[in-house]
Order: C-alpha cells, then sequence, then structure tokens
C-alpha cells in the first residue's frame, strides 16, 4: 500500500481535467471474506498452547550454588550443585556428575550422576548412571544399575502400586 504518490501530468482521458492523487483518496479493502475452510486454522492455535502450557519446565540448580531448604512443584529439577532438603516434585529430578543432595526426594523419575544420600520414595523409574552413588533406601517402579554405580541401602522396585503379600507360603500341606 503507498502512503504517498506524485500527481499526475496528463488525464488518460482528453476531455477531463488531471487531479492530483493525495493519501486521503486511497482506499484499503478488507479483502475477500474468510472461507469456513478456513475456521479450523485458527481453532488449532489454542490446542498448540495448551500443549506448550503442559510442558512442565526445567529448574536448574546451578555448579557453584549451595542452597539449604525444600523443593516442591510441578516442574522438573536439575541439580549441579549441592542442596540439602527434601525434593518432591511431580516431575524429574536429575543430579549431574560432581553434584551433591542430601535429603529424602519424591519425583516421577531421578537420574543420579552424582551423590545422593537420602532416601528415594515412590519415584516411577530410577537410574544410577556410571557417576552415580546413592547412600540410602529407594523404592520405585523400575530400576536402571549402570557399571560404575554405588549404592548402600535397601532397594525395593518392580512392584508398583501393590504392597508385598504378607501370605505365609505353604509347603504343599493343607492346615
Amino acid at each position: 500500500m503507498a502512503l504517498w504518490k506524485e500527481p499526475t501530468k496528463q488525464s488518460p482521458n482528453p476531455g477531463f481535467p488531471a487531479e492530483p492523487v493525495t493519501p486521503a483518496r486511497f482506499e484499503v479493502s478488507p479483502g475477500p471474506e474468510p472461507k469456513p475452510e478456513a475456521a479450523p486454522a485458527v481453532a488449532a492455535t489454542p490446542v498448540r498452547a495448551q500443549t506448550r502450557a503442559a510442558e512442565k519446565s526445567e529448574s536448574l540448580i546451578a555448579p557453584d550454588i549451595a542452597i539449604e531448604g525444600k523443593i516442591e512443584g510441578a516442574g522438573h529439577v536439575r541439580v549441579a550443585g549441592r542442596f540439602k532438603g527434601d525434593i518432591n516434585v511431580h516431575g524429574d529430578l536429575t543430579i549431574d556428575p560432581r553434584a551433591n543432595v542430601t535429603g529424602s526426594v519424591r519425583a516421577e523419575k531421578v537420574v543420579i550422576a552424582g551423590e545422593l544420600v537420602g532416601n528415594i520414595d515412590a519415584a516411577s523409574h530410577v537410574e544410577l548412571t556410571q557417576s552415580g552413588a546413592l547412600t540410602g533406601d529407594l523404592k520405585a517402579g523400575t530400576l536402571t544399575v549402570a557399571a560404575g554405580s554405588r549404592m548402600r541401602g535397601h532397594a525395593e522396585f518392580g512392584w508398583g502400586d501393590e504392597k508385598p503379600s504378607t501370605h505365609k507360603p505353604t509347603n504343599g500341606s493343607a492346615a
């Protein structure tokens, strides 16, 4: 769209006088009406926004930071420094190499590449990497242990939400 145009020098029709064209004479037409087919593309935008909102963000404790306290939330947490306290997140916890966490942990997935001194309770998956060390008890749905990792404590995994049976097995004799 032009905002300025020089006036025309001659009229294309010899019988009519030439008039200068000014910006006030330009009109912008809104264009054709949107077709009904275009409506679904607009409706898809909120779905993408909801998907992005559902993604969890990650919080980082940097390598040169030491924090004492409590972490609770719905996002992912990555510890690269030192943290002392309890961690309870509805997301993943990653403990980087050379990082140190002291306290109890509740998270969906826990990856230990550094050191954790404390218990892990109710994680769906725990992974001990080659440089990882755990001193404490763990209770998880699944456990992955890499060669070279270290653990001192009690481990329960593979049970899911069900409790271990207190039923005493019989040796085939009827009581």
